[in-house]
C-alpha cells in the first residue's frame, strides 16, 4: 500500500477522463515562407480535444487536484477566462463528473459562450468595462460561496509547468538537432512563454524568449462591434483591442529572470489579421493570435539570421472567432 502522503494514482480517475488525461502530442511543421530566411516551427495546439493549447493547462492543474483528493465527482471548478482556458475546462469538467462555472466580462463573442454552455458548463457575467480584473474577482468570491476550486491561471506556477513539463518536452523530441534558439508567444497568462523558455533551458538551450505584441494601426468601429458581439476592451489589451487573449499586467508567472531576457516584439494587428487568413487558406484552421505568433517568429528569424531555429505556437482553432474582424474584414469576394 501506499504511504499516507503520497497522492493517489492516476488510475482513480474516472474512464471518461482518458481523452485530456492520456492525449497524443501535437505536430511540429515547418512553414516557409519569403517574409523570414528560415522556416519557423509551429506547434499546432489547435489540434488539441477543444481546440486549444488551454487542454494542457487545464488538465495539468485540474488533474493535479483530482489526485490530491482536493476535488471529486461534484465539485465546483471556477475560473476567470474570457475564452479557450474556460472552453477547456468545461470540456476537462464534463469528463470527470465535475461542475464547471466560467466568469467572464460582457462583450465576448457568442461562440465561446455557446462552446462552453455546450460542454456542460455555466457562463456568469461581469460588466465589460471591468474585464478580466472583475472577473477574478468575482470568480475569488462564488468559489468562496460554492465551495469551490479554483485554477488560477494567471498567478498558478503549474500554467507554466504544464508546458515546461510537456509541450517544451515535446518540442525538442521533435524539433531537428533537438534544440531551439528562439520561442515567440503572445502573452497572456504567460504560462506558454514562461513554461516553454524553462523547459528549453532544462534540455540545454539557451533560448531568446520573444513576447508577440499586437499594436493597433487604425481606431474606430470594428465590424463586431457594429453586431455588439466583440472582444474589443472586454479580453484585449490597450495596445490592441483586435488580437483576443493577449493581455497586459496580468500575468504574475513571469519573474525577474523571464523578465530581464524577455525581448518583445511589436507587430501591427493588421498584419496579424492578414497572415492569421493566409494561414486559413493554407489549411490551417487557427484564430488571430496564431497568426501573431507567426508574423513575430518571422520577424525574430529575420533578426538572427538563417541558422537560428525559430519556434511558435498555434494556439487556437478559428470557430471561436466567427463574428470578429477576423472574418469580417479584408474577405475575399466568392464569384
Amino acid at each position: 500500500m501506499s504511504g499516507a502522503d503520497e497522492e493517489p494514482r492516476l488510475a482513480a480517475l474516472p474512464a471518461n477522463g482518458w481523452c485530456l488525461s492520456h492525449r497524443a502530442a501535437t505536430p511540429l511543421v515547418a512553414i516557409d515562407r519569403e517574409q523570414a530566411p528560415s522556416v519557423i516551427w509551429c506547434k499546432l495546439e489547435f489540434l488539441n480535444p477543444s481546440g486549444s493549447i488551454k487542454d494542457r493547462v487545464a488538465a495539468f492543474i485540474v488533474l493535479k487536484a483530482y489526485r490530491k483528493r482536493r476535488i471529486g465527482p461534484g465539485s465546483h471548478v471556477v475560473e476567470a477566462s474570457s475564452g479557450s482556458t474556460s472552453i477547456s475546462l468545461a470540456l476537462l469538467c464534463g469528463q470527470l463528473g465535475l461542475r464547471f462555472v466560467a466568469v467572464m466580462p460582457g462583450g465576448v463573442t457568442s461562440e465561446r459562450v455557446s462552446m462552453i454552455r455546450a460542454l456542460g458548463g455555466r457562463v456568469e457575467f461581469v460588466s465589460r468595462i471591468g474585464g478580466l480584473a472583475e472577473c477574478q474577482k468575482r470568480a475569488e468570491l462564488l468559489a468562496e460561496e460554492l465551495g469551490a476550486f479554483l485554477p488560477r491561471q494567471f498567478s498558478n506556477v503549474d500554467n507554466a509547468n504544464a508546458h515546461r513539463f510537456g509541450t517544451a518536452c515535446e518540442i525538442i523530441g521533435q524539433v531537428p538537432g533537438g534544440f531551439v534558439d528562439a520561442v515567440v508567444a503572445g502573452v497572456g497568462t504567460g504560462g506558454t512563454l514562461v513554461g516553454l523558455g524553462r523547459g528549453f533551458r532544462d534540455a540545454g538551450c539557451s533560448p531568446r524568449l520573444c513576447a508577440a505584441k499586437p499594436i493597433e494601426t487604425h481606431r474606430g468601429a470594428h465590424a463586431c462591434c457594429a453586431v455588439g458581439e466583440c472582444f474589443c476592451d472586454a479580453e484585449s489589451s490597450s495596445f490592441s483591442s483586435r488580437i483576443p487573449g493577449v493581455v497586459e499586467n496580468m500575468s504574475d508567472l513571469f519573474r525577474d529572470e523571464e523578465a530581464e531576457a524577455l525581448e518583445t516584439v511589436e507587430i501591427d494587428d493588421d498584419v496579424a489579421l492578414q497572415t492569421t487568413r493566409k494561414l486559413n487558406e493554407l489549411g490551417f484552421p487557427v484564430g488571430p493570435s496564431s497568426g501573431l505568433n507567426l508574423a513575430a517568429a518571422e520577424e525574430v528569424s529575420r533578426r538572427l539570421g538563417p541558422s537560428a531555429t525559430v519556434v511558435t505556437v498555434f494556439p487556437d482553432r478559428m470557430e471561436r472567432y466567427l463574428s470578429t474582424d477576423l472574418f469580417e474584414e479584408g474577405r475575399p469576394e466568392i464569384r
